[in-house]
């Protein structure tokens, strides 16, 4: 990031420009900030600062979008790395639109779901009776739910909002399930299937599914194939396999790019789209 100082015409110019409504504005005026590095934070720091509570709203906002231009970058270079783990992908991919997002406070939480499901686990218990019980904490007691009222609300997507309202997407809903049979020492497995993502469990003599966003539905394969046959999509066993976690970590970000268009947030659809373009590059580079 290349830094240089500016004069003090020019900053009053600057900061004259921060309660610009145009679009373009904003999107170049978030460019020269970036670039000036520590200067442009500097300058921004001391206008929320000033007795002018609307100036210093204005400089708040910026701060606020230059801490996720940054969180951006390290969601890339997360991506590029192609070591992906899906816990902090998610948290990742969250802390873009949520840069104060309190990654402890929500390890917390997921503990604490995890260790209730392990006083109510009976031993020895089956992987399905141990699902019954994940069922039971997350979806009776802690009331997750699909979010059908508002579906393509691009808040279903982050780990953090997901917790708060205790409702979500079909895959949010599955990624915290997973989390949980994580911490449990369950193999559970994501499922990207046509239209609902769900989850499956291969480590009894039959796989058995289970869709979060239906309370926890127990599912069979041939209910799966019907499922995705009902959606005028030719049934396929390939749909029913584990889902690799660059293949989850990519849908959530495909979601966003619809979701956010969907709300006119085009700036924001256009950042996920990117950061999509970077899972299919990294994707390409290790074929």
């Amino acid at each position: 990031m290349q830094n240089f100082a500016i004069t003090a015409k020019e900053k009053v110019a600057l900061l004259s420009l921060l309660d610009d409504p145009s679009p373009a504005v904003r999107e170049e005026l978030l460019k020269i900030l970036n670039s000036m590095g520590p200067d442009g934070l500097e300058i921004l720091n001391a206008a929320a600062k000033s007795s002018n509570r609307l100036l210093g709203w204005h400089a708040e906002a910026y701060l606020s979008e230059l801490r996720s231009v940054d969180l951006a970058q390290e969601l890339r270079q997360f991506i590029r790395s192609r070591n992906y783990e899906l816990e902090t992908g998610w948290m990742m991919i969250s802390r873009v639109a949520y840069p104060n997002l309190e990654i402890g406070s929500i390890c917390n939480q997921l503990d604490s779901y995890a260790s209730r499901c392990k006083e109510l686990i009976i031993k020895p218990a089956s992987s399905r009776e141990q699902c019954a019980v994940i069922n039971r904490v997350l979806f009776h007691e802690a009331g997750f739910r699909g979010n059908s009222e508002q579906y393509t609300d691009p808040d279903n997507s982050f780990i953090n909002v997901v917790l708060q309202s205790k409702k979500g997407l079909s895959i949010s809903l599955s990624v915290l399930y997973l989390l949980i049979a994580e911490r449990l020492g369950l193999e559970i497995a994501p499922i990207n299937a046509p239209g609902h993502f769900v989850v499956g469990c291969f480590e009894e003599t039959a796989p058995f599914y289970i869709d979060p966003f239906e309370h926890g539905k127990f599912l069979t394969a041939g209910h799966m194939l019907k499922r995705i046959e009902s959606s005028k999509i030719a049934p396929n066993l390939s749909y029913l396999a584990p889902a690799t976690t660059h293949e989850t970590l990519a849908r959530i970000c495909r979601n966003l790019v619809y979701h956010y268009t969907e709300s006119g947030k085009g700036s924001m659809a256009a950042l996920f789209s990117d950061m999509l373009k970077e899972f299919k590059d990294a994707y390409e580079k290790q074929l």
